[in-house]
Protein backbone atom coordinates (compact mmCIF):
# COMPACT_ATOMS: atom_id res chain seq x y z
CA UNK A 1 0.00 0.00 0.00
CA UNK A 2 1.26 3.52 -1.01
CA UNK A 3 -0.13 6.48 0.67
CA UNK A 4 1.72 10.01 0.44
CA UNK A 5 4.99 10.55 2.76
CA UNK A 6 4.77 7.13 3.57
CA UNK A 7 7.43 4.70 3.66
CA UNK A 8 6.76 1.82 5.52
CA UNK A 9 3.60 0.43 4.34
CA UNK A 10 4.58 -1.88 1.36
CA UNK A 11 5.68 -5.60 1.40
CA UNK A 12 9.40 -4.94 2.24
CA UNK A 13 8.42 -3.49 5.54
CA UNK A 14 8.78 -7.45 6.34
CA UNK A 15 12.89 -7.43 5.26
CA UNK A 16 13.22 -4.09 7.48
CA UNK A 17 11.45 -5.78 10.15
CA UNK A 18 13.42 -8.97 10.30
CA UNK A 19 17.05 -6.98 9.52
CA UNK A 20 16.06 -4.85 12.86
CA UNK A 21 15.44 -7.85 14.89
CA UNK A 22 18.38 -9.75 13.59
CA UNK A 23 20.47 -6.90 14.13
CA UNK A 24 19.33 -6.32 17.75
CA UNK A 25 20.14 -9.31 18.78
CA UNK A 26 23.67 -8.82 17.82
CA UNK A 27 23.62 -5.65 19.98
CA UNK A 28 22.28 -7.84 23.01
CA UNK A 29 25.34 -9.94 22.30
CA UNK A 30 27.65 -7.15 23.19
CA UNK A 31 24.99 -5.43 25.94
CA UNK A 32 23.33 -7.05 28.36
CA UNK A 33 19.75 -6.45 28.49
CA UNK A 34 19.72 -6.41 32.11
CA UNK A 35 22.22 -3.24 31.63
CA UNK A 36 19.27 -1.48 29.72
CA UNK A 37 16.94 -2.25 33.40
CA UNK A 38 19.56 -0.25 35.33
CA UNK A 39 18.53 2.24 36.85
CA UNK A 40 21.02 4.20 34.35
CA UNK A 41 18.94 7.52 33.19
CA UNK A 42 16.84 5.86 29.83
CA UNK A 43 18.81 8.15 27.69
CA UNK A 44 22.03 6.92 28.14
CA UNK A 45 20.47 3.45 27.14
CA UNK A 46 18.86 4.25 24.24
CA UNK A 47 21.88 5.65 22.87
CA UNK A 48 24.08 3.25 23.34
CA UNK A 49 21.38 0.99 21.78
CA UNK A 50 21.00 2.95 18.75
CA UNK A 51 24.49 3.34 18.43
CA UNK A 52 25.17 -0.03 18.25
CA UNK A 53 22.40 -1.45 16.54
CA UNK A 54 23.48 1.60 13.72
CA UNK A 55 27.09 -0.56 13.40
CA UNK A 56 25.11 -3.79 13.53
CA UNK A 57 22.76 -1.81 10.39
CA UNK A 58 26.18 -0.99 8.63
CA UNK A 59 27.83 -4.19 8.88
CA UNK A 60 24.77 -6.04 7.31
CA UNK A 61 24.68 -3.47 5.06
CA UNK A 62 25.95 -5.63 1.92
CA UNK A 63 23.94 -8.78 2.23
CA UNK A 64 20.77 -9.75 0.29
CA UNK A 65 18.52 -8.96 2.73
CA UNK A 66 19.82 -5.05 3.36
CA UNK A 67 20.39 -4.34 -0.01
CA UNK A 68 16.87 -5.68 -1.43
CA UNK A 69 14.24 -3.31 -2.23
CA UNK A 70 12.19 -1.33 0.74
CA UNK A 71 9.44 -0.19 -0.96
CA UNK A 72 8.78 1.16 -4.62
CA UNK A 73 10.58 4.30 -4.09
CA UNK A 74 13.91 3.36 -4.43
CA UNK A 75 15.09 3.06 -0.98
CA UNK A 76 16.87 -0.08 0.40
CA UNK A 77 15.79 -2.62 3.46
CA UNK A 78 19.03 -1.56 4.74
CA UNK A 79 18.25 2.39 4.08
CA UNK A 80 14.65 1.87 5.60
CA UNK A 81 15.78 0.54 8.88
CA UNK A 82 18.75 2.79 9.41
CA UNK A 83 16.44 5.35 9.39
CA UNK A 84 13.96 3.92 11.99
CA UNK A 85 16.87 3.20 14.04
CA UNK A 86 17.57 7.05 14.18
CA UNK A 87 13.81 7.58 14.51
CA UNK A 88 13.64 5.71 17.75
CA UNK A 89 16.61 7.96 19.09
CA UNK A 90 14.37 10.59 18.66
CA UNK A 91 11.50 9.51 20.49
CA UNK A 92 12.62 8.45 23.90
CA UNK A 93 8.58 7.58 24.76
CA UNK A 94 9.03 4.74 22.40
CA UNK A 95 11.89 3.33 23.85
CA UNK A 96 10.76 3.84 27.32
CA UNK A 97 8.03 1.83 26.66
CA UNK A 98 10.24 -0.97 25.39
CA UNK A 99 12.15 -0.90 28.84
CA UNK A 100 8.91 -1.25 30.48
CA UNK A 101 7.85 -4.31 28.34
CA UNK A 102 11.72 -6.26 28.81
CA UNK A 103 11.01 -5.05 33.12
CA UNK A 104 7.78 -6.72 33.15
CA UNK A 105 8.91 -9.48 31.83
CA UNK A 106 12.23 -9.78 33.67
CA UNK A 107 10.11 -10.02 36.85
CA UNK A 108 8.02 -12.53 35.62
CA UNK A 109 10.63 -14.50 34.66
CA UNK A 110 13.88 -13.06 35.88
CA UNK A 111 16.76 -13.08 32.45
CA UNK A 112 14.32 -14.40 30.35
CA UNK A 113 16.01 -14.03 27.38
CA UNK A 114 18.61 -16.35 28.65
CA UNK A 115 16.23 -19.52 29.16
CA UNK A 116 15.33 -21.28 26.27
CA UNK A 117 12.79 -19.32 23.66
CA UNK A 118 13.94 -16.27 25.56
CA UNK A 119 15.32 -15.01 22.21
CA UNK A 120 12.32 -15.11 20.31
CA UNK A 121 10.60 -13.43 22.86
CA UNK A 122 13.35 -10.72 23.06
CA UNK A 123 13.09 -10.13 19.60
CA UNK A 124 9.32 -9.80 19.32
CA UNK A 125 9.64 -7.18 21.74
CA UNK A 126 11.82 -5.51 19.38
CA UNK A 127 9.84 -6.19 16.77
CA UNK A 128 6.86 -4.59 18.80
CA UNK A 129 8.78 -1.49 18.94
CA UNK A 130 9.48 -0.53 15.63
CA UNK A 131 5.91 -1.73 14.46
CA UNK A 132 4.39 0.91 16.92
CA UNK A 133 7.44 3.31 15.65
CA UNK A 134 6.65 2.70 11.82
CA UNK A 135 3.04 3.85 12.14
CA UNK A 136 3.96 7.15 14.03
CA UNK A 137 6.91 7.76 11.38
CA UNK A 138 4.85 7.26 8.01
CA UNK A 139 1.65 9.17 10.12
CA UNK A 140 3.63 12.08 10.30
CA UNK A 141 4.94 12.09 7.10
CA UNK A 142 1.11 11.63 5.14
CA UNK A 143 0.13 15.02 7.85
CA UNK A 144 3.33 16.92 6.30
CA UNK A 145 2.61 15.33 2.51
CA UNK A 146 -1.47 15.98 3.06
CA UNK A 147 -2.19 18.60 5.49
CA UNK A 148 -4.35 16.70 7.36
CA UNK A 149 -4.22 15.29 10.34
CA UNK A 150 -3.50 11.95 10.59
CA UNK A 151 -2.63 9.08 13.39
CA UNK A 152 -1.47 6.12 13.71
CA UNK A 153 -4.44 4.22 14.12
CA UNK A 154 -5.21 5.37 10.89
CA UNK A 155 -2.69 4.35 9.32
CA UNK A 156 -3.09 0.71 10.74
CA UNK A 157 -6.68 1.17 9.43
CA UNK A 158 -5.96 2.10 5.70
CA UNK A 159 -3.37 -0.99 6.29
CA UNK A 160 -6.59 -2.90 7.13
CA UNK A 161 -8.79 -2.00 4.26
CA UNK A 162 -5.49 -2.29 1.89
CA UNK A 163 -5.36 -6.37 3.28
CA UNK A 164 -9.04 -6.64 3.25
CA UNK A 165 -8.92 -5.63 -0.55
CA UNK A 166 -6.45 -8.28 -1.20
CA UNK A 167 -8.04 -10.89 0.41
CA UNK A 168 -11.41 -9.79 -1.51
CA UNK A 169 -9.57 -9.44 -4.68
CA UNK A 170 -8.15 -13.32 -3.59
CA UNK A 171 -11.54 -14.94 -2.59
CA UNK A 172 -12.75 -13.24 -6.17
CA UNK A 173 -10.35 -14.84 -8.12
CA UNK A 174 -11.10 -18.20 -6.99
CA UNK A 175 -14.69 -17.55 -7.03
CA UNK A 176 -15.85 -20.63 -7.88
CA UNK A 177 -13.96 -22.66 -4.72
CA UNK A 178 -15.51 -19.87 -2.26
CA UNK A 179 -18.61 -19.73 -3.99
CA UNK A 180 -20.88 -19.58 -0.96
CA UNK A 181 -18.25 -16.77 1.11
CA UNK A 182 -18.21 -14.93 -2.35
CA UNK A 183 -21.79 -14.64 -2.22
CA UNK A 184 -22.56 -13.80 1.60
CA UNK A 185 -19.69 -10.90 0.11
CA UNK A 186 -21.76 -9.79 -3.43
CA UNK A 187 -24.84 -9.99 -0.82
CA UNK A 188 -26.66 -12.65 -3.21
CA UNK A 189 -26.55 -16.39 -4.10
CA UNK A 190 -24.45 -17.33 -7.15
CA UNK A 191 -25.58 -18.81 -10.23
CA UNK A 192 -23.11 -20.61 -12.50
CA UNK A 193 -21.66 -18.19 -14.42
CA UNK A 194 -18.86 -15.47 -13.61
CA UNK A 195 -20.19 -12.61 -11.55
CA UNK A 196 -19.88 -9.37 -13.07
CA UNK A 197 -18.15 -7.87 -9.88
CA UNK A 198 -15.35 -10.30 -10.11
CA UNK A 199 -14.67 -9.29 -13.75
CA UNK A 200 -14.77 -5.45 -12.93
CA UNK A 201 -12.90 -6.17 -9.65
CA UNK A 202 -9.03 -4.06 -11.40
CA UNK A 203 -7.71 -2.73 -8.46
CA UNK A 204 -8.61 -0.99 -4.86
CA UNK A 205 -10.86 1.94 -6.73
CA UNK A 206 -13.54 -1.02 -7.48
CA UNK A 207 -13.82 -2.08 -4.23
CA UNK A 208 -17.31 -1.40 -2.69
CA UNK A 209 -17.50 -0.74 0.77
CA UNK A 210 -20.30 -2.69 1.99
CA UNK A 211 -18.40 -5.81 0.68
CA UNK A 212 -15.66 -4.80 3.19
CA UNK A 213 -18.40 -5.07 5.78
CA UNK A 214 -19.79 -8.47 4.80
CA UNK A 215 -16.09 -9.89 4.18
CA UNK A 216 -15.72 -9.24 8.00
CA UNK A 217 -18.76 -10.65 8.67
CA UNK A 218 -18.05 -14.00 7.08
CA UNK A 219 -15.05 -14.81 8.73
CA UNK A 220 -16.13 -16.56 11.68
CA UNK A 221 -18.11 -18.39 9.54
CA UNK A 222 -15.39 -19.34 7.13
CA UNK A 223 -12.19 -19.50 9.13
CA UNK A 224 -13.52 -19.56 12.68
CA UNK A 225 -12.17 -16.09 13.74
CA UNK A 226 -14.22 -13.17 13.89
CA UNK A 227 -13.43 -10.06 11.10
CA UNK A 228 -11.05 -6.90 12.17
CA UNK A 229 -14.81 -5.01 12.26
CA UNK A 230 -16.78 -8.02 13.82
CA UNK A 231 -14.22 -8.08 17.14
CA UNK A 232 -14.69 -6.03 20.42
CA UNK A 233 -11.45 -4.10 19.84
CA UNK A 234 -12.20 -0.54 19.99
CA UNK A 235 -9.21 0.13 17.37
CA UNK A 236 -11.71 -0.09 14.20
CA UNK A 237 -14.68 1.69 16.14
CA UNK A 238 -15.05 4.67 13.76
CA UNK A 239 -15.57 1.99 10.72
CA UNK A 240 -17.63 -0.16 11.92
CA UNK A 241 -20.80 0.01 9.80
CA UNK A 242 -19.73 3.37 8.38
CA UNK A 243 -19.83 2.63 4.45
CA UNK A 244 -19.56 6.06 4.03
CA UNK A 245 -16.05 6.26 5.51
CA UNK A 246 -14.74 3.08 4.37
CA UNK A 247 -14.94 4.26 0.88
CA UNK A 248 -13.92 7.90 1.28
CA UNK A 249 -10.72 5.81 2.29
CA UNK A 250 -10.84 3.08 0.10
CA UNK A 251 -10.96 5.85 -2.45
CA UNK A 252 -7.90 7.66 -1.43
CA UNK A 253 -5.64 4.59 -1.32
CA UNK A 254 -6.82 3.83 -5.14
CA UNK A 255 -6.18 7.41 -6.20
CA UNK A 256 -2.58 7.57 -5.00
CA UNK A 257 -2.42 4.90 -6.78
CA UNK A 258 -3.27 5.30 -10.03
CA UNK A 259 -1.35 8.74 -9.48
CA UNK A 260 2.11 6.95 -8.88
CA UNK A 261 1.41 3.60 -10.68
CA UNK A 262 4.17 4.39 -13.03
CA UNK A 263 6.46 4.34 -9.69
CA UNK A 264 8.75 6.29 -12.35
CA UNK A 265 10.09 2.99 -13.70
CA UNK A 266 9.56 3.81 -17.69
CA UNK A 267 11.38 6.79 -17.32
CA UNK A 268 14.26 5.04 -15.43
CA UNK A 269 13.62 2.14 -17.68
CA UNK A 270 14.55 5.02 -20.52
CA UNK A 271 17.46 6.18 -18.92
CA UNK A 272 19.15 2.91 -18.38
CA UNK A 273 18.41 2.22 -22.32
CA UNK A 274 19.94 5.35 -23.01
CA UNK A 275 22.96 4.90 -20.87
CA UNK A 276 23.16 1.89 -22.31
CA UNK A 277 22.98 2.64 -25.97
CA UNK A 278 25.89 5.29 -25.63
CA UNK A 279 28.15 2.57 -23.78
CA UNK A 280 27.82 0.45 -26.71
CA UNK A 281 28.57 3.34 -29.49
CA UNK A 282 31.53 4.58 -27.30
CA UNK A 283 32.92 1.18 -27.36
CA UNK A 284 32.50 0.26 -31.30
CA UNK A 285 33.74 3.64 -32.07
CA UNK A 286 37.11 3.31 -29.56
CA UNK A 287 37.22 -0.53 -31.22
CA UNK A 288 37.14 1.19 -34.94
CA UNK A 289 39.89 3.88 -34.01
CA UNK A 290 41.89 1.00 -32.45
CA UNK A 291 41.83 -1.61 -34.85
CA UNK A 292 40.95 0.21 -37.99
CA UNK A 293 44.34 -0.09 -39.45
CA UNK A 294 45.10 -3.87 -38.54
CA UNK A 295 41.72 -5.35 -39.17
CA UNK A 296 39.78 -3.14 -41.13
CA UNK A 297 36.87 -2.93 -38.23
CA UNK A 298 34.59 -0.33 -40.03
CA UNK A 299 33.64 2.65 -38.30
CA UNK A 300 29.91 2.37 -36.79
CA UNK A 301 28.78 5.03 -39.51
CA UNK A 302 29.60 2.30 -41.79
CA UNK A 303 28.44 -0.66 -39.80
CA UNK A 304 25.17 -1.30 -41.28
CA UNK A 305 26.72 -0.31 -44.78
CA UNK A 306 28.57 -3.44 -44.21
CA UNK A 307 25.59 -5.18 -43.23
CA UNK A 308 23.59 -4.26 -45.96
CA UNK A 309 26.80 -5.33 -48.05
CA UNK A 310 26.91 -9.53 -46.53
CA UNK A 311 24.92 -11.80 -48.22
CA UNK A 312 21.83 -13.21 -46.10
CA UNK A 313 22.79 -16.80 -46.68
CA UNK A 314 26.34 -16.15 -45.26
CA UNK A 315 25.51 -14.35 -42.11
CA UNK A 316 22.86 -17.60 -41.66
CA UNK A 317 25.31 -20.03 -41.66
CA UNK A 318 27.45 -17.95 -39.19
CA UNK A 319 27.06 -19.60 -35.47
CA UNK A 320 24.58 -17.28 -33.20
CA UNK A 321 27.01 -15.81 -30.36
CA UNK A 322 26.08 -15.86 -27.03
CA UNK A 323 24.83 -12.15 -25.20
CA UNK A 324 27.71 -11.44 -23.74
CA UNK A 325 30.26 -13.76 -24.86
CA UNK A 326 32.66 -10.84 -26.46
CA UNK A 327 33.34 -9.71 -23.11
CA UNK A 328 34.69 -12.90 -21.92
CA UNK A 329 31.86 -13.86 -19.35
CA UNK A 330 31.44 -17.11 -18.34
CA UNK A 331 28.47 -18.86 -19.36
CA UNK A 332 26.94 -19.49 -15.81
CA UNK A 333 27.00 -15.55 -15.58
CA UNK A 334 25.29 -14.64 -18.75
CA UNK A 335 22.64 -17.43 -18.15
CA UNK A 336 22.27 -15.26 -14.16
CA UNK A 337 21.65 -12.17 -15.66
CA UNK A 338 19.33 -13.16 -18.20
CA UNK A 339 17.36 -13.81 -15.36
CA UNK A 340 17.79 -10.75 -13.54
CA UNK A 341 20.50 -12.68 -11.06
CA UNK A 342 23.54 -11.34 -9.92
CA UNK A 343 26.24 -12.44 -12.03
CA UNK A 344 28.08 -14.77 -9.67
CA UNK A 345 25.12 -16.51 -8.53
CA UNK A 346 25.74 -20.28 -9.46
CA UNK A 347 28.98 -19.56 -7.59
CA UNK A 348 28.53 -17.86 -4.61
CA UNK A 349 24.79 -20.03 -3.79
CA UNK A 350 26.71 -22.94 -4.35
CA UNK A 351 29.35 -22.40 -2.16
CA UNK A 352 27.09 -21.63 0.58
CA UNK A 353 25.30 -24.51 1.93
CA UNK A 354 26.81 -26.38 4.53
CA UNK A 355 28.68 -29.63 2.68
CA UNK A 356 28.35 -31.40 5.95
CA UNK A 357 24.44 -31.40 6.06
CA UNK A 358 23.21 -34.07 5.33
CA UNK A 359 20.97 -32.74 2.48
CA UNK A 360 23.90 -31.36 0.94
CA UNK A 361 25.18 -35.05 0.77
CA UNK A 362 22.52 -36.19 -0.46
CA UNK A 363 21.61 -34.08 -3.63
CA UNK A 364 25.95 -33.52 -4.39
CA UNK A 365 25.88 -34.76 -7.62
CA UNK A 366 22.47 -32.58 -8.35
CA UNK A 367 23.05 -29.38 -10.24
CA UNK A 368 22.60 -26.09 -8.07
CA UNK A 369 19.40 -25.34 -9.68
CA UNK A 370 17.41 -29.09 -8.86
CA UNK A 371 19.34 -28.64 -5.13
CA UNK A 372 16.98 -24.96 -4.90
CA UNK A 373 14.00 -26.47 -7.09
CA UNK A 374 13.95 -29.25 -4.38
CA UNK A 375 13.98 -26.56 -1.43
CA UNK A 376 11.41 -23.96 -3.17
CA UNK A 377 8.87 -27.02 -3.21
CA UNK A 378 9.82 -28.80 0.10
CA UNK A 379 10.14 -25.01 2.21
CA UNK A 380 8.38 -22.41 0.47
CA UNK A 381 10.51 -19.53 -1.48
CA UNK A 382 11.45 -17.43 1.79
CA UNK A 383 12.09 -20.02 5.11
CA UNK A 384 14.18 -18.58 7.89
CA UNK A 385 17.25 -21.38 7.07
CA UNK A 386 18.43 -20.06 3.72
CA UNK A 387 21.69 -18.23 3.28
CA UNK A 388 21.28 -15.00 1.85
CA UNK A 389 23.16 -15.81 -0.91
CA UNK A 390 20.54 -17.95 -2.29
CA UNK A 391 18.17 -15.90 -2.92
CA UNK A 392 16.91 -13.26 -5.22
CA UNK A 393 18.01 -9.36 -4.74
CA UNK A 394 14.50 -8.36 -6.45
CA UNK A 395 12.25 -10.77 -4.02
CA UNK A 396 14.70 -11.53 -1.10
CA UNK A 397 13.30 -15.42 -1.70
CA UNK A 398 14.62 -18.29 -3.72
CA UNK A 399 14.77 -17.93 -7.66
CA UNK A 400 11.62 -18.93 -9.24
CA UNK A 401 11.27 -22.30 -11.30
CA UNK A 402 11.50 -19.96 -14.42
CA UNK A 403 14.27 -18.56 -13.35
CA UNK A 404 16.27 -21.86 -12.04
CA UNK A 405 15.73 -24.00 -15.51
CA UNK A 406 17.24 -20.99 -17.16
CA UNK A 407 20.09 -21.01 -15.03
CA UNK A 408 20.30 -25.00 -16.08
CA UNK A 409 19.39 -23.87 -19.49
CA UNK A 410 16.67 -26.84 -19.39
CA UNK A 411 13.06 -26.48 -20.10
CA UNK A 412 10.12 -25.75 -17.36
CA UNK A 413 9.21 -30.08 -17.26
CA UNK A 414 13.06 -30.85 -17.46
CA UNK A 415 13.68 -29.57 -13.97
CA UNK A 416 10.50 -30.02 -12.61
CA UNK A 417 11.26 -33.97 -13.37
CA UNK A 418 14.89 -33.37 -12.06
CA UNK A 419 13.80 -32.02 -9.20
CA UNK A 420 10.83 -34.73 -8.45
CA UNK A 421 13.67 -37.35 -9.07
CA UNK A 422 15.95 -35.64 -6.24
CA UNK A 423 12.89 -35.86 -3.50
CA UNK A 424 12.18 -38.93 -4.13
CA UNK A 425 15.95 -39.95 -3.60
CA UNK A 426 16.07 -37.56 -0.23
CA UNK A 427 12.30 -39.40 0.51
CA UNK A 428 13.50 -43.36 0.05
CA UNK A 429 16.91 -42.21 1.86
CA UNK A 430 15.23 -40.74 4.66
CA UNK A 431 14.60 -43.32 7.16
CA UNK A 432 18.03 -44.80 6.75
CA UNK A 433 19.28 -41.26 7.71
CA UNK A 434 17.24 -41.37 11.21
CA UNK A 435 18.37 -45.13 11.85
CA UNK A 436 21.81 -43.84 11.06
CA UNK A 437 22.35 -40.56 13.06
Amino acid sequence: MRLPGTRYQEPGWEQVRKLLGQCSLEVFKRCDPGELLAPAPAGEALALYVDLLAECLHAAGRSVRAQAAGNSYGDSVAELALLLAYELAARPSDWAAFRTALAGEHARVPGFWRQPGGEALLRKKVNDMFALLRDKVDADNYQAACGRPCSPNRIYAYRMLDTAYGEIARLFGNWREHRVQVGAILGRPLETALPIEVRQLASIAGCRPEWILRWSATLERFTGSPGPLHTRSKRFDSLKDNAVKIGEMLAEIGEYETLSANRDRDWLQDADTSAAWLEDYWRVLDESEAGSGACGTPGPDLILDALEDEPDAARAAEPAEPAGAADGEPLHAQRAQSVSLPPHFVIVAGAAQDPGSWSARMLADDSLAVRLAVYLKLLGPDDDSYPDAWRDPATNGLPTMAQLAALDAVSLPTLRKRRDAAIARLSAAAPSKGRNE
